[in-house]
């Protein structure tokens, strides 16, 4: 049987955002020739990896500061960056962030222990799955679930943000999928300061979550691609698919400064 196809945050969040953006991502093969790499992807990416290894109790390779960086050293992906220079203060930068991580949870231990440590689950949502890879799942003394997720960009989050975070509900989704019964909330911690929000989803917010993502995947899924017309937006600065946009000849280009 062939298989069902697959939606994501990443892929909701950027229809969402901008159809022709999504039919150039995944749809239509033309546009993985624009795709550049993007310097804040790759530094995201090395801290992730390094703090996924530090959380990792089946990795012993990485289990103090020293060894932390160390690592993010050895693991860090330079694609995308301006300079050598861009380069090596980003570098600098992403060990300052490992190191007051690691000094915060030294300071502050929760008795939690990380269960999944970016782990992909799946929700089978009957012609297609919602699926989505999450930073880390820990679990505390009381038997809670938390979700942590990563953010390297961001410097402050409040609890209403995190309530209104696609990503973060789908998350929640998809565990409670797998652990039936079991209290589920969400965090959104910003490595650059420290700032963390949290959220759970109530039952009305399960049952409205699911319904519009099942009619946004219907949407989707049934869309014709090829009549997809690209609206001027201010994402459109820094696109790399803006050059195909602009062969359309009803798209009018944004003002870009």
């Amino acid at each position: 049987m062939p298989r069902k196809p697959t939606l994501s945050p990443s892929r909701l969040s950027t229809y969402l955002a901008c159809p022709a953006k999504y039919r150039w991502t995944y749809v239509d093969p033309r546009g993985k020739w624009r795709l550049k790499a993007k310097s804040y992807y790759s530094f995201g990416t090395s801290l992730h990896n390094v703090l996924q290894r530090f959380h990792d109790s089946e990795d012993q390779g990485v289990t103090t500061t020293h060894e932390a960086l160390a690592a993010l050293e050895e693991s860090w992906i330079d694609a995308g960056y301006e300079s050598q220079d861009h380069m090596m203060q980003a570098m600098s930068e992403g060990k300052d962030l490992v190191a007051g991580y690691l000094d915060s949870v030294a300071a502050a231990p929760t008795g939690a222990k990380s269960i999944y440590i970016e782990r992909l689950l799946s929700l089978d949502m009957g012609e297609w799955r919602l699926i989505g890879r999450i930073d880390r799942v820990d679990e505390h003394p009381d038997g809670s679930l938390e979700i942590i997720d990563y953010k390297t960009g961001r410097a402050s989050v409040t609890d209403e943000e995190v309530a209104g975070d696609l990503a973060m509900g789908i998350y929640q989704l998809l565990l409670e999928d797998k652990h039936p019964e079991t209290p589920v909330r969400a965090t959104i911690l910003a490595l650059r300061t420290g700032d963390s929000g949290t959220a759970s989803l109530t039952p009305e917010d399960k049952d409205q979550l699911l319904a519009d993502l099942r009619l946004l995947a219907e949407e989707i899924l049934n869309r014709d691609w090829d009549e997809v017309e690209p609206t001027p937006k201010p994402l459109c600065r820094g696109c790399d698919f803006l050059p195909l946009c602009l062969k359309h000849p009803g798209f009018e280009p944004p003002e870009l400064e």
